[in-house]
């Protein structure tokens, strides 16, 4: 019986293959092919995770296809997994379909025992005190990963180990402190595990590849796959890459690089390097980087390499690239590419640019931006005219302007958010197991890490405001606080947050409408913005392009002016109960309640006239679009009193000797009408069938406001007609009208003129 095919090679994948290589596999497998520097490797499928997720176990014969590529592997790089003298070394990354930044599991350094650690230092000159941070890594990554060991503990334990140096740098630790460090890390290991940590490679690489299956259903990953709605059946693939350090010394280093500001859109060089870090080092952000052209006075030969690299990949996907780097003593490796994720404004401004320069055309433009990313842009932005101080200025990693209370806990924001409060969550980093934090809150601030930080890129994913980096703020997540310039901000203080300038105000900034909202609305002083100017042309394309009459959801006037002015094309649905809310749901009340034809019919007189007036609005602002009108259909809790605070206002006069009165009789009325579930209850039979007259006022106020506007407009004898019929009323009048694009072209042309 034939086995299914479950690892392949880098240099047997496309990235066409992504369903089954995953986003990440493919894309190495790319660069591969394109004859990019990308370290050796191979990729477990998404099926072989399907398969184990579904029975718990390996798939029949994946075991023996990783020892044959694991063994092609260790050929070409001339080193043995677990070698003491001379180790190979593997990483072991998730890679599902569409990119998950941080959900799911990565562990490197896979291959170091207590024995090759000594032939890792040999490997790099003697350098131990490289050999014995890569195993401290391993260890906590591992045990975290791995064995569900609490990563806290061993965040303490490096904290305390810098503490005893006097240093908060990693890098002033020297191979003494570290190999201590290796010992506090394994006795956290067996405490939490009840074992040693492993010693044998192959367990290693075993075990590392069962954690990232079984992260496929994390908690963070099964939220980050609703908030995006990504499918929960793809599964990830998973890649064994030989390592490649950029640990080794001030000649190493790792970096993430972008084609295009992933924020702004704007064309150039983007992107953050560490010297002598790992690449988790800058995801983390737990320090921060320096911005990508410093890369060009540290090691000027990469940096140009880079570069070249940067501009074929992007020609080749014809897109925004996010690329992760690694510099092993001035040897430049491709770890990674994926289209990058950016925020609504580069979307729309990107699209616009790869039009200009003839890579895709309009049709694809369109395809590239979503209606979503739209309603982000017509957000408001920051009012600064009063000049307010700002506290302090990180990097605007997420443009927008975010304002609430700050919150330095994730579980904590997530409950204050379900309460209804704005929160603004405040980290040093944050890491994955903050998703649900990230999604309830405004804005997020970090004090640490750039634009290629988790925060970052989560929050442009999510198109959340976030402002990174933001190092002058001693952030205390334990105390609830974080103090700058001697200036202490507790949890429930209220701060501003400006993702595009990255300044952090104390309190609340006012802000003004969009440039794109103005745009809508004919308002806009200035046609020369970037991203109005990208939004306009790609809608005037949608409309030219689309089929479907689009009409707004309005129940007032200021609403139905405000739709048209955005290009609605009539009303779809205008909800009369919607009229009766607030200050006139006591009339409405009055009609639903009455006991006699007098009553009723007084209820009516009062209700026509407000009616006609909210048609005649509607009808004016509307003007020759048409109009659809659902008659009144209320859910009756939304119009009666609540029947349990009457009857408790009823009990408590009737304790107290007093007189219930009006409640007492509105009481009974209320008893006779509730209903279990007002959402079937009279309203699945319609009120106007058991009021009578109701309907008929309706239609009265809706003919007589269609009349009035008509004359009005000095029209009386225009072609109109009305029609309804129980339960939904419609009147409209058709006329031949402009197109929305034409009629947003118009007020473009006419602003550009002025």
């Amino acid at each position: 019986m034939a086995v299914d095919k479950y690892v392949y090679d880098f240099a047997e994948g496309n990235k066409d293959l992504a369903d089954l290589l995953g986003g990440k596999g493919a894309n190495l497998a790319e660069m591969t092919n394109l004859g990019l520097p990308v370290p050796p490797g191979f990729t477990i499928t998404t099926e072989a995770c399907r398969a184990y997720l579904a029975t718990g176990r390996e798939p029949d014969g994946l075991a023996e296809q990783i020892a044959e590529y694991l063994s092609a592997l260790e050929n070409t790089r001339g080193k043995r997994l677990g070698d003491p003298a001379d180790p190979l070394l593997v990483s072991v990354r998730s890679g599902a379909r569409f990119s998950m930044p941080g959900m799911m599991e990565t562990v490197l350094n896979v291959g170091l025992n207590d024995d090759s650690v000594a032939g890792l230092a040999a490997q790099a000159g003697g350098n131990d005190r490289f050999a014995w941070d890569s195993y401290r890594r391993l260890i906590q990554m591992y045990g975290k990963t791995v064995c569900d060991v609490p990563g806290e503990e061993f965040e303490q334990a490096l904290d305390d180990a810098k503490h005893a140096r006097g240093t908060t740098n990693d890098l002033d630790l020297d191979a003494g402190d570290l190999r201590m460090l290796v010992g506090e890390y394994k006795k956290i290991f067996l405490k939490h595990t009840g074992r040693d940590f492993p010693q044998d490679a192959r367990e290693q690489l075993d075990l590392a590849i069962r954690a990232v299956f079984e992260s496929w259903n994390a908690d963070r990953a099964v939220l980050y796959r609703r908030q995006e709605r990504i499918p929960a059946d793809l599964g990830t693939a998973v890649n064994v890459v030989a390592m490649v350090f950029g640990n080794l010394g001030s000649d190493s280093g790792t970096g993430v690089a972008f084609t295009r500001d992933p924020a702004s859109g704007a064309q150039g060089i983007y992107g953050d390097y560490l010297t002598n870090a790992q690449g988790e080092d800058v995801v983390a952000g737990i320090r921060n980087t320096v911005p990508l052209q410093e890369l060009e006075r540290l090691d000027k030969r990469s940096y140009d390499e880079l570069l070249g690299i940067m501009a074929t990949l992007e020609g080749h996907y014809r897109d925004l690239c996010d690329i992760e780097f690694t510099i092993e003593r001035g040897k430049l490796w491709m770890l990674q590419t994926r289209v990058g994720k950016r925020t609504a404004a580069a979307a729309f401004i990107i699209a616009g640019q790869l039009v200009d320069e003839g890579i895709i055309d309009l049709d694809e433009a369109l395809s590239r931006v979503t209606g979503a990313q739209l309603g982000q842009l017509m957000f408001p932005r920051f009012d600064l005219s009063d000049e307010p101080a700002s506290l302090a200025r990180g990097i605007g990693a997420s443009p927008g302007a975010a304002v609430g209370k700050a919150v330095f806990d994730s579980e904590r924001a997530a409950e204050l958010a379900k309460e209804g409060e704005a929160v603004i969550l405040v980290r040093r980093e944050t890491n994955p197991d903050d998703l649900p934090g990230m999604i309830a809150a405004q804005g997020i601030l970090t004090s640490r890490g750039g634009k290629t930080s988790h925060a970052a890129v989560v929050a442009r994913g999510m198109g959340k405001t976030c402002v990174c980096g933001a190092d002058a703020l001693e952030v205390d997540t334990h105390g609830g606080k974080f103090i700058v310039d001697n200036q202490t901000v507790r949890e429930g203080d209220v701060i501003s947050i400006d993702g595009t300038t990255g300044r952090i105000y104390l309190g609340e900034v006012p802000v003004r409408p969009s440039a794109v909202v103005q745009y809508f609305e004919g308002t806009l002083e200035s046609t020369e913005d970037a991203l109005v100017s990208a939004v306009h042309r790609i809608l005037t394309h949608a409309d030219a392009k689309r089929r479907l009459l689009v009409r707004t959801n309005a129940d007032t006037g200021e609403d139905s002016a405000r739709a048209r002015r955005f290009g609605a094309e009539g009303i779809g649905l205008c909800r009369t109960e919607h009229m009766f809310l607030g200050d006139r749901r006591e009339l409405v009340e009055r009609l639903i309640l009455a006991r006699t034809d007098a009553e009723r019919q007084d209820a009516l007189d009062a209700l026509l006239p407000l009616q006609k007036a909210d048609f005649v609005e509607i009808f004016e602002a509307m003007d020759d679009l048409p109009v659809t009108v659902r008659l009144i259909d209320p859910p009756l809790h939304e119009f009666l009193p609540s029947l349990e605070e009457l009857a408790v206002h009823v009990a408590v006069a009737h304790e107290r000797g007093e007189d219930a009165g009006k409640d007492e009789a509105l009481l009974v009325a209320v008893r006779r009408m509730h209903e279990q579930n007002p959402m079937l209850g009279l309203r699945g039979v319609r009120l106007g069938l058991v009021i009578p007259g109701l309907f008929a006022m309706q239609v009265r106020a809706i003919a007589e406001a269609a009349v009035e506007c008509l004359h009005r407009a000095g029209r009386p004898g225009r072609r109109s007609w009305c029609r309804w019929s129980a339960p939904c009323r419609s009147w409209r009048r058709y006329a031949s009208r402009p197109s929305a694009s034409s009629r947003r072209s118009a007020r473009w042309t006419s602003r550009s003129a002025r």
